[in-house]
């Protein structure tokens, strides 16, 4: 559908408050004002796709506390190729005689906040994204505080109150937080966060789903504690989740700038071969551990409902952890093979030795395949990394619950082993060492072989602490983990998994980090043959690991 061009406001007859229902309104706006102001949008995801036009879809009405009406509009974008996405979009109308309320100046609504001029029924308007309006702000916050029902033409907007929105909290002041991000977010009295989710999926987003669950169900305290939701439900369709409230939380930094914080400390030793880590360090990772096995006790609920309660290793989750694993497999081999010229001799040694493991890895998985396994799978953080856990002045909080960013969200809601969180907080320790010593001026001089072993040394003492502190949680036995050999098991399973991914990252777009991810796999291949030489199902023709290679003179 062509854009139309637009030079004088664009002219209606209907009101603002009657305009829930102008298809005249809605269409033209979706042709000609809508589509240049969405792509300049941090959230819109389809800027580089071949757009074939936009359509509201839904219009929503939420009335505002003077009387007027905001909108949130279901916005469906389309393409080329590929099925259409739906953008919440939500718009105010501000007119001249409003702008003499001091909540709505005009000076405070920036640039990429305004859509353009229309003019409803003689009368002369900004069109507004309605974040910047103060009244919006408060009619979200205040229907979330007194668990409103709002009935619309299509469905209803419900929102719900946690209990981590306190009592006495219904009229706070509001801003808009000025980071372009994938979703919008607004803060209420500097004490409450609400994210308002752009891009909408056909059922409840799995971020809210786990927050609530875990402030309202297990009161796990070392997270933003779950404030309220805002839900579009309608009877024979998914509830889609269009916004979560959480408390604020005061942080000095995140644990991977942390973690490179202390990490500079044990710089400054190497150049002169002094191998120092201070004891403080390791009291930090051990309560990181902890935290984490006491996130994932909180999630293990045999008494909650279908979709939190612990599930087996069935055959289905197998296959389908394999069908991905063994199809990530398949495009690293080649992306090693395509770039294995511009690698440095070091990943090349490495690139060498992964690709020569290729049938103990198939054998590996085949042992996946059909080893009996007695341990749990339940719902999992999905993406836990330094970058996820917000350092306090003596904790840890951990955000960020929407899972792997490139999985749908019926996936991220996949019930896991929990030793895919530690393998991801395991592969994000062994990339802030590695980073760390192989990118610094004060190591540049220094021989990579002996730089890795130094590296190896430091990753191996942290991974090891976190571990311990980690399986403390839980004691032994634990219907989580059936017993050491399963729980080393299955560690590497999703240890391989993660390095396979970061992988093919590396080759694309950082080629001179390669070797952190080889270097990972590496690690977990010498850990399987382990596995095959203590279980005594060597099989003779799968040729033994290749290590040889990686020795220098």
């Amino acid at each position: 559908m062509p854009i139309m061009p637009t030079t004088q406001p664009l002219t209606f007859s209907v009101t603002w408050l009657n305009a829930t229902t102008s298809v005249d309104l809605w269409t033209t706006l979706a042709q000609t004002l809508l589509p240049p102001y969405v792509n300049t949008c941090r959230w819109f995801a389809g800027k580089a796709r071949q757009q074939t036009g936009f359509a509201i879809r839904t219009v929503h009405t939420l009335p505002l506390p003077d009387e007027s009406v905001s909108y949130l509009l279901i916005l469906e974008a389309s393409y080329a190729d590929g099925i259409p996405e739906n953008y919440l979009l939500p718009v105010s109308f501000i007119t001249e005689q409003q702008t003499l309320d001091p909540a709505l100046l005009l000076a405070d609504i920036p640039e990429k906040g305004r859509l353009g001029e229309i003019t409803l029924n003689g009368q002369t308007g900004l069109l507004i994204d309605a974040i910047y309006d103060e009244r919006f702000r408060q009619a979200l916050f205040t229907a979330i505080y007194h668990n409103q029902m709002l009935s619309q033409t299509e469905g209803q907007l419900t929102f719900h109150r946690g209990k981590g929105l306190e009592e006495g909290d219904e009229k706070l002041t509001s801003r808009v937080l000025p980071v372009d991000s994938s979703n919008s977010a607004m803060t209420f009295g500097d004490k409450y966060f609400l994210k308002l989710y752009r891009k909408l999926f056909q059922e409840t987003n799995p971020e809210v789903d786990m927050v609530a669950f875990l402030t309202d169900e297990s009161g796990f305290a070392n997270i933003p504690a779950f404030g309220g939701s805002i839900v579009w439900q309608q009877s024979e369709s998914p509830d889609i989740t269009l916004g979560m409230v959480q408390r604020m939380v005061p942080n000095e930094k995140d644990s991977w700038m942390q973690t490179g914080d202390y990490l500079n400390d044990f710089l400054y030793g190497v150049p002169n071969r002094m191998f120092a880590i201070r004891e403080d360090v390791f009291d930090k990772v051990e309560l990181l551990g902890r935290r984490t096995g006491e996130l994932h006790c909180a999630l293990y609920k045999p008494s909650a409902e279908t979709a939190f309660a612990p599930e087996p290793f069935t055959d289905e989750y197998r296959q389908f952890l394999i069908r991905r694993f063994e199809d990530l497999l398949e495009r690293r081999y080649a992306l090693l093979i395509d770039n294995y010229t511009q690698l440095d001799p070091q990943a090349q040694r490495l690139a060498w030795v992964f690709m020569e493991a290729k049938e103990m890895i198939d054998t590996f998985i085949d042992d996946f395949r059909t080893r009996p396994l007695d341990s749990l799978r339940i719902r999992i953080h999905g993406d836990y990394h330094l970058g996820q856990v917000l350092a306090t002045t003596n904790d840890f909080v951990i955000i960020d619950f929407e899972g792997e960013p490139e999985s749908s969200i019926t996936e991220r809601k996949i019930k896991h082993s929990p030793l895919k969180d530690v393998a991801g907080m395991i592969r994000s320790y062994h990339y802030a060492v590695s980073a760390k010593l192989f990118n610094s001026a004060e190591t540049e001089d220094i021989e990579p072989d002996h730089l890795q072993r130094v590296s190896d040394r430091w990753f191996y003492l942290i991974r090891d602490t976190f571990l311990d502190a980690y399986l403390d949680v839980f004691g032994a036995p634990h219907p989580l983990f059936k017993n050491n050999s399963e729980i080393n098991f299955l560690l590497l399973i999703y240890l391989l998994e993660k390095a396979v991914y970061e992988l093919g990252y590396e080759i694309s777009y950082r080629p001179s980090w390669v070797k952190i991810p080889l270097k990972g796999i590496i690690d977990v291949v010498r850990e399987i043959e382990k596995i095959r030489l203590s279980d005594g199902n060597v099989v003779p023709d799968v040729p033994m690991l290749q290590t040889g290679i990686l020795q220098t003179k």
